[in-house]
């Protein structure tokens, strides 16, 4: 490492890592056969590191870290393997990182209960500590502590570097704007699909009396005071839904807020509010009549539900490879649709009872899959706000339809740029013509093929390319995966028990 601030980064991210596998730097240093001092040099920037050393930190650190230094995690995928066993579904990352945003209304500790350890969690932990929040992880839960004045929050210590790696960012304006009056926030990021505008956002909150200017990194909110409304989203975005929701929620009296999303992520929020005081009309609708409150100050815990995302790339490997799978904890209201598409594709399951989630509200069931012979629809495939078929699932009905008999429309009408990553699976032998930057027709059955693949820069893309390999006959190497681990957790090593031969290959 050449400089003092590599060193520092490199330490800090060391440091990060450790607190979230639960290891004192005494536990680290026996890992490592080293000392407990030589462990706080490192975390301190003050140890030049070699390349071995920062191999054998990320051994014992790993669990699909992505990076530990300015190197990137490539994997090595030996395709063509039928998979076996069971899996179980782990929570969701959207209702995650949107619950972390909205501790920041309570004035005690939240507890949110079963939160999964990846990178877009991470990275808004890091942003909450550098807010002086306290945050501790116990296990698989994450104790949110806020300063004992709301007003010592410091704005001006934000960890701008961890902000706009996450597009979640965004969503702590609703929020901040109950503890000040003016201030800054980073410009989000993640995943690179086109031209995603936050103008939503900028409507649905001006409705509450909040002025919001776009500097040149930054974004310059304030208000002179806040008022309930009646706002008509611009359109009917998770995000944009939830950080309405975080404004009305300490606005006494009612606000309606039409044309809201419904999706998973949103009821978990709404959920979520409802044990903070906040009284929520119309939940899992269009309409919600938020009954805002002046203060929150409630110990609270609160246990997120499943992520229908993670039971599709479940699917979609067990549908590519032709294999027989059991998926626990299947968050089913938010898979009907899917698996409706998937059934006249030709799909063989079975489904559970249903049973409810921890929450207590969402309905779970456990699906079995079966060997299937697939044929096209002869509809397009495309997504729609809840209850249609969700954004985020569309990507797996690309690889999907490379085992399916036909000719498959993909019509992916909400970004830009998301369309043309799918043409990736081109590299692994798909049959695809990109007619424009939303549609894409796929001619299958194709017999995929081992390719080596710079991983998209969106999350689902990512996702379908490992899923691709899977099935690929050959060794496939996937490099830069950072995307993926944005939003599985410890993917690899799940795809690996269930019969997967996927190895870690780190850059340095």
């Amino acid at each position: 490492m050449n400089t003092n601030k590599n060193l520092l980064h490199i330490g800090s991210l060391i440091r990060n890592l450790r607190r979230e596998r639960e290891l004192t730097q005494q536990d680290l240093a026996l890992k490592m056969g080293t000392t407990q001092s030589a462990i706080a040099r490192i975390e301190n920037g003050e140890q030049n590191l070699s390349t071995e050393m920062l191999s054998k930190i990320s051994e014992v650190l790993n669990s699909d870290i992505v990076t530990v230094s300015t190197g990137a995690l490539n994997i090595q995928v030996e395709g063509g393997k039928k998979l076996k066993g069971v899996i179980t579904t782990k929570t969701s990352k959207n209702a995650a990182v949107a619950l972390m945003a909205a501790s920041l209304l309570n004035e005690n500790t939240t507890t949110l209960k079963n939160v999964p350890k990846i990178e877009e969690v991470f990275r808004l932990v890091e942003v909450l500590e550098s807010l002086g929040v306290g945050v501790k992880w116990s296990g698989v839960d994450l104790i949110i502590t806020p300063p004992r004045v709301p007003e010592m929050i410091r704005l001006d210590g934000l960890n701008a570097e961890a902000a706009v790696k996450t597009r979640s960012i965004i969503m702590f304006i609703g929020p901040l704007i109950h503890i000040f009056k003016k201030f800054l926030l980073p410009e989000p990021g993640g995943c690179k699909l086109g031209s995603r505008t936050v103008r939503p956002h900028f409507y649905a909150l001006e409705e509450f009396g909040v002025s919001i200017k776009t500097k040149d990194f930054d974004y310059e909110i304030s208000h002179k005071g806040l008022k309930p409304a009646e706002v008509i989203l611009y359109e009917s975005g998770d995000t944009v839904t939830e950080n309405a929701l975080m404004a009305a929620a300490k606005i006494p009296g009612e606000t309606v807020i039409k044309y809201a999303s419904a999706n998973y992520q949103v009821q978990d929020l709404c959920f979520f509010l409802e044990l903070l005081g906040v009284t929520i009309e119309g939940i899992g609708t269009t309409t919600l009549r938020v009954h805002g409150v002046e203060r929150i100050d409630v110990p609270v815990s609160y246990y997120l539900s499943e992520d229908p995302i993670e039971t599709m790339l479940f699917l979609t490997a067990a549908i590519v490879t032709k294999s027989s799978i059991k998926i626990e904890r299947c968050p089913i209201d938010f898979l009907e649709l899917e698996l409706l598409k998937l059934q006249k594709m030709g799909f063989i399951y079975e489904a559970s009872p249903r049973y409810k989630a921890m929450n207590g509200k969402t309905d779970l069931v456990d699906i079995t899959t079966h060997p299937s012979k697939l044929v096209a629809l002869e509809d397009k495939i495309h997504p729609l706000p809840y209850p249609g078929l969700n954004p985020d699932n569309l990507p797996f009905f690309t690889v999907i339809a490379t085992q399916a008999e036909g000719q498959t429309l993909i019509h992916d009408w909400m970004y830009e740029k998301r369309t043309i990553y799918y043409k990736d699976l081109d590299k692994l032998g798909a049959d695809t013509v990109l007619v424009d930057q939303h549609r894409l027709y796929i001619t299958g059955p194709t017999k995929l093929q081992a390719a080596e693949v710079v991983c998209p820069p969106a999350l689902r893309p990512g996702a379908v390319v490992l899923v691709g390999m899977l099935a690929a006959h050959g060794v496939s190497t996937l490099r830069n995966i950072y995307s993926i681990n944005r939003g599985y957790e410890d993917i690899i090593k799940r795809l690996n028990g269930l019969g997967a031969k996927i190895t870690l290959l780190r850059e340095f």
